[in-house]
């Protein structure tokens, strides 16, 4: 597991994420699937980090925390909450665990829409469909089309698999 310290170019928002892997971090950046919390802007930069040097007697708990990534690609429902990293403190892994049960919750509440995302909230925005909540894949260039045109979305914070991939 790696956190990293990431800003958004359109507001200069900075918030925190966290990923797998460094090549996870540069593959999601890749596709596109890294947004701002605060405004949804996918206009994202690395910012200089310290790194985290943990003691000799918390390598087994390092590597358990590596083995299961946790990223912010904006996908799919998601069926449990993701498995907290050991190497946290208790009090992070507890507001994690609560996010990842709230945002299970909330899909519960809304309908996937895979990737028609943006055609639908867009339809939904000006009229031409009733509104409700929708949950979905969008590319950077759609998230970033649909804020310059007023239209709230928000990434979903923890993956998910989308019902077509599920066992």
């Amino acid at each position: 597991m790696i956190s990293f310290d990431l800003k958004c170019r359109t507001q200069s928002h900075v918030f925190e994420g966290w990923f797998g892997s460094a090549e996870s971090y540069r593959d999601q950046m890749e596709r596109g699937l890294i947004a701002c919390p605060q405004c949804g802007s996918v206009d994202i930069e690395k910012q200089l980090s310290i790194p985290n040097v943990g003691a000799k007697s918390n390598q087994q708990s390092q590597a358990k925390a590596e083995a299961a990534p946790l990223t912010t690609a904006p996908t799919p429902a998601m069926s449990a909450p993701p498995s907290v990293p050991d190497a946290l403190p208790p009090a992070v892994r507890e507001v994690i665990a609560r996010v990842a049960e709230a945002q299970a919750e909330a899909l519960k509440q809304s309908e996937w829409v895979g990737g028609a995302f943006a055609e639908n909230v867009r339809a939904q925005h000006y009229g031409e469909t009733d509104a409700k909540l929708v949950h979905g894949e969008a590319t950077a260039e759609q998230a970033e089309e649909l804020a310059e045109e007023g239209i709230a979305i928000m990434p979903i914070l923890f993956p998910i698999t989308p019902p077509d991939k599920r066992n």
